[in-house]
């Protein structure tokens, strides 16, 4: 019989007499059973978040601080538990799963170390201005199903550091391991600073929309992200949003095939492609586009796929299947016109678990829906391009503008690369590397504000302006 998990409402550890299902994409069993929450325990949530706020906004940093800390450290001494559980529910292999774990503990510790200081406007013998920054209040956070710990976290965290308090929605697809973390830092806690409620993908826009709730942090689609916009505009909440991407890779003609292939495959099929900054189109010069090519795809088919929970998988099964579907779905649209596969095409409908081979193609048409949308799977066109300003315009050419990389020797010749594309990061010969003390946020349609970092802390904060007239009135 599957673990029956509660929720974190003002301190204390509940249930809801409905419950969701929670799926195993590996092999379509039942892993474990949630709350299924509606207005009523989210109104509760929301309420405990308001009264904490009074008190935790007033508590001294250096205490906030330790709570943080705290909060770090449970994860990282219960870390086997909780990146086993984490596979069980998303499907990533465990090694994978140990990388997630431990990068949520790290982020948390990392955040407990940011400052926000006073910026002085003007002192001078008149008058004396200084800028501040407070609390916005009550934050609701939305966390999607791909790094299900480490999304939840890096909400929480600089929530908490701000003097914020938070009510946290988890995907309905992966509660698990977050409402194990809710369980470890109840008593780390005060009541309210932290409610993690789950349910349907309905009880988000009633979050969205809760009148005592100031500000919307999301992860998650573009298409979401919008609707989440349109819902907070009409109280003028606060918003942060991290959304889509159609990340592009650019490999230049002095790139090392031997050293670089292995590393371009990695950027695309971790996580199964299920990363919002994984390279979803990469772009390789003429001149070593065929052996790169053979170089990445002989790489693929020594790739296992299969139980992420399994010794040696490499590449586990999509997480659910309304995006298992959507992918056999580009691919299919692939095949349905032509385009050459180098490995990979042919989805095995037999059998349970979401698997999709690995599979990349071979040069497809830049409108081609598996260049032009984001797959978020594991699926890679890999396109051929002969100029600097060619690759950059095909590289921009898209309604999103969240991270891309460059790969060459020559790091002078990818920075100046770098520097036109439209996009909040690029990484020069590496991939998916966030430090929680740089900004991330995304250009165009994927996304608005900011998480990580100094920038990051700030979105939880409203600026405030004190100014002393001197010599005025005493």
């Amino acid at each position: 019989m599957a673990e029956l998990y509660r929720n974190l409402i003002d301190g204390e550890m509940v249930s809801t007499a409905a419950t969701l299902d929670v799926i195993n994409p590996a092999n379509e069993q039942v892993v474990g059973t949630v709350p299924a929450c509606g207005p009523a325990e989210l109104d509760r949530a929301v309420a405990a978040a308001r009264r904490a706020f009074k008190t935790w906004s007033k508590t001294p940093v250096e205490q906030r601080r330790a709570a943080i800390n705290a909060m770090s450290a449970a994860i990282a001494d219960n870390h086997d538990e909780l990146y086993r559980l984490l596979t069980s529910e998303q499907g990533k292999p465990h090694d994978q799963a140990q990388f997630e774990i431990g990068a949520a503990s790290a982020m948390v510790a990392a955040q407990a170390t940011l400052e926000l200081t006073d910026v002085i406007n003007e002192d001078t013998a008149e008058r004396l201005s200084r800028t501040r920054r407070v609390p916005v209040g009550v934050v609701g956070g939305i966390v999607p199903w791909n790094f299900p710990l480490l999304m939840a976290v890096q909400k929480i965290a600089p929530a908490m550091l701000s003097g914020c308090t938070i009510v946290l929605k988890p995907s309905p697809f992966t509660p698990l391991t977050t409402l194990r973390f809710a369980e470890l830092i109840k008593d780390l806690v005060p009541a309210g600073v932290v409610n993690i409620i789950t349910g349907e993908d309905s009880l988000g826009p009633l979050i969205t929309a809760h009148p005592d709730i100031d500000k919307i942090t999301f992860t998650g689609s573009t298409a979401t992200g919008k609707k989440i916009m349109e819902g907070a505009s009409k109280d003028l909440k606060r918003i942060t949003l991290e959304l889509g991407g159609n990340d592009a890779s650019i490999v230049l003609p002095d790139a090392d095939v031997a050293k670089v292939a292995e590393q371009l495959f990695w950027s695309s099929f971790t996580n199964a492609g299920q990363i919002c900054v994984a390279a979803k189109r990469i772009y390789i010069h003429e001149d070593i586009y065929d052996e790169m090519s053979q170089a990445i795809a002989a790489y693929a088919r020594t790739v296992t796929v299969g139980d992420g929970a399994h010794q040696g998988t490499g590449v586990g099964p999509i997480q659910n299947k309304k995006q298992f579907d959507r992918v056999c779905e580009l691919i299919e649209d692939a095949k349905a016109h032509g385009y050459k596969f180098l490995v990979g095409g042919n989805v095995d409908p037999s059998g349970s678990g979401y698997y999709v081979p690995i599979t990349i193609l071979d040069n497809p048409p830049e409108d081609a829906r598996i260049v032009a949308e984001e797959q978020f799977g594991p699926v890679m066109p890999l396109m051929k391009f002969s100029t600097d300003e060619e690759v950059i315009e095909r590289a921009n050419n898209s309604d999103y503008g969240l991270a891309g990389a460059v790969w060459t020797k020559d790091t002078d010749r990818g920075v100046k690369i770098a520097e036109q594309l439209e996009t909040g990061t690029v990484w020069i010969n590496e991939f998916l590397h966030l430090s929680p003390f740089a900004p991330f946020g995304g250009h165009k349609q994927s996304g608005f504000g900011a998480e990580y970092g100094v920038e990051g802390l700030k979105e939880f904060t409203y600026s405030q302006v004190i100014t002393v007239k001197r010599d005025a009135l005493v």
